[in-house]
């Protein structure tokens, strides 16, 4: 029964993914939030858990991702490899620092970043790019890997929200940032991950769990996730782009109002 659980909700995180063209990790947190709070897990780790858990099934999508986009010749690997490294340390010590943070501090910190992402979507409905504007040098990528890293394991994604953004403000078309943020999910997913698994063996230990990651989850919710979200992308065509994006920030509006409220309650 509980596997049919983390099933449904990976088909539900991978047609949503694919609907709106984004990781789903900010529609599984929360529903992984819930799902262990009714499993009667420790309150005091269901946040991290939820988080490490979701990062562990962004390794997978952000696979099926980057082999699309790298079929198409849109990865800009150099720009890749010049963040990898940041991206890498920053995850692992998100993971650590998220470790460190109390519950409640974990759900208002998110809840506000998904407001932040909701109220962007909303208001910009096309992504300006600044055509004479190029990419820092390659210490500089680093240092905004590792910030983009520490950012997406707290709050347990796989950074295309921040990445695409960085990546446009400095002259890298949409579709080239797209790609290449796709590849660095998945860095930022294998560290984040582990980095949940590192810091969370000294918790108490939870039947199918190594540390912050619920294995089972993990299974159910990438198996899934892979499969529907196909069928999300092709629903995705038949609809308007811009109805789809303000559908997308209505659905982060009503998370992060959730996170808010259960941070401050």
């Amino acid at each position: 029964m509980t596997l049919l659980i983390y099933l449904l909700i990976g088909a539900a995180a991978g047609f949503t993914a694919g609907l709106f063209g984004v990781g789903g990790g900010l529609t599984i947190v929360p529903i992984l939030y819930l799902v262990f709070l009714q499993q009667g897990y420790d309150p005091s780790i269901v946040m991290h858990m939820a988080l490490g858990t979701s990062l562990a099934t962004i390794m997978v999508t952000s696979i099926s991702s980057l082999s699309a986009h790298h079929k198409k010749g849109a990865v800009l690997w150099q720009v890749f490899l010049n963040l990898a490294p940041g991206l890498v340390i920053g995850a692992f010590l998100g993971a650590g620092i998220a470790d460190l943070l109390p519950t409640h501090g974990l759900q208002l910190i998110i809840g506000l970043f998904a407001l932040w992402v909701a109220w962007r979507m909303f208001r910009t409905a096309q992504v300006q790019i600044d055509p004479n504007s190029k990419l820092p040098s390659k210490v500089a990528q680093v240092g905004a890997g590792a910030g983009i890293g520490v950012a997406s394991a707290i709050f347990g994604i796989g950074g295309g929200s921040l990445t695409v953004p960085y990546l446009n403000r400095h002259g890298v078309v949409m579709q080239n940032a797209v790609a290449t943020s796709a590849a660095c999910g998945l860095p930022i997913a294998i560290a984040g991950a582990l980095g949940f698994m590192w810091f969370g063996v000294q918790t108490q230990p939870i039947k199918g769990a190594v540390g912050y990651v619920h294995i089972y989850a993990f299974i159910g919710i990438s198996v899934m996730s892979f499969i529907t979200a196909k069928l999300g992308a092709k629903v995705a065509h038949q609809l308007s782009p811009a109805m789809l994006k303000k559908c997308f920030a209505g659905l982060l509006t009503l998370v992060g109002i959730f996170f808010v409220y259960k941070g401050f309650f």
